[in-house]
């Protein structure tokens, strides 16, 4: 083959690409989550032909998202906990999804100093979430990765949320487990938690329930039972449990992963897993079909070319929102 030859198809270049992520190869893995992540509309479609190719061998994974107020030592938990799964012979990636990313167009996690033990394990996988684009944006790529982590063999992804609000939720809607870390000592911290929090969550947790902070740790899980016992469970199979754990100390978290396994096993039992999931797939492609729309709105010429004014006028107040968002929509041809 001369120097001016054509390169190989793009298929056969994904096809190779694909074979590697099977057999667990982690530079492929990470190659192929670049890809996902990348804007350029080439790479979206080779990323798309790309998971076409490994569905079959995603879905298999147990998916648990994380999450908690700053401090509640969500770090060292996931690093304890991942580290203990390993140990039991599973394969664990880790995920974040990082909204503060979105608005500073940098990423605040260090993941890999967070978490020091899992980052030397050769059968972890730790990813940040993109560094630019919405929250939706972010939530679609962790998606899209946890798949890729699936098809290269991980069997239980922990997908963190560092930020709070949105992405409680949308990190809910994209996992089969949805856990909540909470500090020691309810009083004042009880006060601040948010209904829809509890409402989505599948177990609390009051982490660094050692030493000291062992009998205020008690006293806020008490209280959380509480709070939870006036509220609807979301499943008639599933009544939330609150725990307590210390990550640091690494004690409880055998007993926690034990509870989730047991969650499993009973919402497998009545069908409302696959359930669950199925309409996660959907909330997907939604989310998916806006993401694309809007990406093709605001690379439309006309649109593109009036967006920097109609944005001015509104927040100038010389145009209505309605008003703006009509003429915008018409640019588009809707």
């Amino acid at each position: 083959m001369s120097e001016h030859s054509p390169r190989p198809r793009p298929a056969t270049d994904i096809e190779g690409l694909a074979a590697k992520i099977r057999a667990g190869d982690r530079a492929s893995l990470a190659r192929a989550i670049t890809l996902v992540e990348s804007r350029r509309h080439d790479h979206r479609a080779t990323a798309r032909a790309l998971l076409q190719l490994l569905m079959p061998e995603t879905g298999t994974a147990l998916r648990v998202g994380i999450t908690g107020v700053p401090g509640v030592g969500k770090s060292t938990t996931i690093d304890v906990l991942g580290s203990n799964l390993t140990a039991a012979g599973h394969k664990v990636a880790v995920l974040a999804v990082d909204p503060s990313s979105t608005r500073t167009g940098g990423s605040i996690l260090g993941d890999k100093t967070r978490m020091a033990q899992l980052a030397v394990d050769p059968n972890a996988f730790i990813r940040p979430s993109p560094s630019s684009g919405t929250l939706g944006g972010v939530a679609a790529k962790t998606r899209e990765t946890m798949l890729l982590c699936e098809a290269a063999g991980f069997d239980v992804v922990l997908v963190e949320t560092v930020g709070i609000g949105q992405s409680e939720t949308t990190v809910a809607e994209m996992v089969d487990f949805f856990l909540v870390l909470m500090l020691p000592g309810a009083g004042d911290e009880l006060q601040g938690i948010k209904k829809g929090v509890l409402e989505i969550a599948d177990m609390i947790a009051v982490n660094k329930a050692d030493g000291e902070g062992a009998t205020r740790a008690r006293a806020a899980a008490s209280e959380y039972r509480a709070a939870l016992h006036i509220l609807q469970p979301r499943s008639p199979t599933w009544t939330p449990p609150v725990v307590t754990i210390s990550g640091l100390a690494n004690q409880g978290l055998d007993e926690l992963w034990q509870t989730i396994e047991l969650y499993r096993s009973k919402m497998t039992a009545s069908g409302e897993f696959a359930e669950r999931r199925a309409r996660q797939q959907v909330s997907w492609m939604w989310a998916m079909i806006e993401e694309r729309l809007m990406s093709a709105l605001k690379a439309h010429p006309g649109v593109k070319a009036r967006l920097s004014g109609i944005e001015d006028a509104v927040r100038t107040g010389e145009l209505p929102a309605s008003v703006a968002a009509e003429e915008i929509a018409g640019l588009f041809g809707l």
